[in-house]
């Protein structure tokens, strides 16, 4: 093993570098043993894998680079060009999850902006549309994983539900667009572009297809992960074995380093002794600050076993999505997209992206401090 090519590409996988000291450091407070495993989301990371690959597939066919020509053809200005990579995953993000939305926005965004030649405008439009899909995505019970637990661990009805989070989502979205309005906008000028378009057949783009919908009815829990993903795996390899060379594997092993650290956070007495002390009154706080450090899926299913007040929470996990770049697990999968293209960008994207989150995530709190 060439121990120097090793050095490299882990210095290149800053998080999931971090991700695993902090489970090997967790272990010294709690012993590896069987509960370990009980850890690991398996339907995650199965899903993960699954779009990883449909999307790869897909990619491999020119369908991102036909479908960018197509909205270049339509679209006038960059404004315009942005405000549909951006808003897309914030209302598609609704009905697919956010995780969902961002593996198939953030790769489409990434083809659009080079066949415009704006490929300045990426690292803004991948943080915007991060933001957008992660805040979308509060709107219903099944747009995220946090909603879908605790709608079902409060019992909560539809309508407390939308009562507690569709103010902010409405915010959320005036604020998306007057991002949009205040930034500088120019006309677009698509030069022709022959011969680089990747062949395309229909059978692939076909099979992918019913792939992506498997995928949304397992995200639906509708279709056994059981069943998914060796039927993925089946009809990728007959399609084009390739797409497995595209998967990123290092986005699902930092997945797993970040579920071993927050399940041993969770065993840790005196740290749960102190969430259930701060908790209490504090529901949207605490879920919006213990989301930064453990991310917003983990810290509602911790949480959740200190107060009664599941509205609040629901709000305060929620909001708590942005900030850090784990603060909701779904903000990697742009950051490794940004990361594998653009690797000279990595330390901007991390810049901007906190600046963004941070006055995304103010603004909203001030929001919630007049309504509350």
């Amino acid at each position: 093993m060439d121990v120097k090519r090793v050095l490299n590409w882990l210095r290149g996988e800053t998080v999931l570098c971090v991700a695993w000291v902090l489970a090997i450091l967790t272990a010294f407070f709690v012993p590896p043993d069987a509960k370990y495993l009980d850890y690991v989301d398996l339907h995650t990371l199965g899903m993960l894998f699954s779009l990883m690959a449909v999307m790869a597939g897909l990619q491999r066919q020119g369908l991102f680079f036909r479908l960018g020509r197509a909205m270049l053809g339509l679209t006038r200005t960059t404004r315009q060009l942005e405000g549909v990579l951006i808003l897309l995953p914030f209302f598609v993000s609704m009905a697919v999850t956010n995780d969902v939305a961002l593996i198939t926005f953030v790769p489409f965004a990434l083809e659009v902006l080079s066949l415009a030649g704006q490929t300045q405008r990426v690292i803004p439009v991948v943080v915007m549309q991060t933001i957008a899909a992660n805040l979308g995505s509060m709107a219903t019970p099944i747009g995220n994983p946090q909603n879908l637990y605790l709608y079902s661990r409060y019992d909560m009805d539809l309508l407390s539900f939308l009562a507690t989070v569709l103010p902010y989502v409405g915010v959320c979205l005036v604020l998306l667009v007057v991002f949009l309005l205040v930034r500088p906008s120019q006309s677009l000028a698509v030069p022709f572009v022959s011969g680089e378009i990747p062949p395309l057949s229909g059978a692939r783009v076909a099979a992918y297809g019913a792939l992506f919908a498997l995928c949304l009815g397992g995200v639906a829990q509708v279709v056994p992960l059981y069943v998914l993903c060796p039927l993925v795996l089946v009809v990728v390899l007959v399609c084009d074995r390739k797409v497995l060379l595209h998967v990123d594997y290092a986005l699902l092993a930092t997945f797993v380093g970040f579920f071993l650290f927050v399940g041993n956070l969770g065993r840790i007495p005196a740290l749960t002794a102190l969430f259930q002390s701060l908790i209490q009154g504090q529901e949207v706080l605490c879920g919006v600050i213990a989301s930064q450090v453990i991310s917003n899926v983990p810290a509602a299913l911790l949480l959740s076993g200190f107060t009664e007040k599941g509205s609040d929470l629901l709000l305060g996990v929620n909001l708590g999505g942005l900030g850090t770049l784990i603060a909701s697990m779904a903000s990697l999968i742009s950051y490794k997209y940004i990361a594998r293209a653009f690797p000279q960008k990595k330390g901007k994207y991390l810049g901007q992206f906190t600046a963004l989150n941070l006055a995304f995530l103010v603004l909203l709190l001030v929001v919630w401090f007049i309504i509350r």
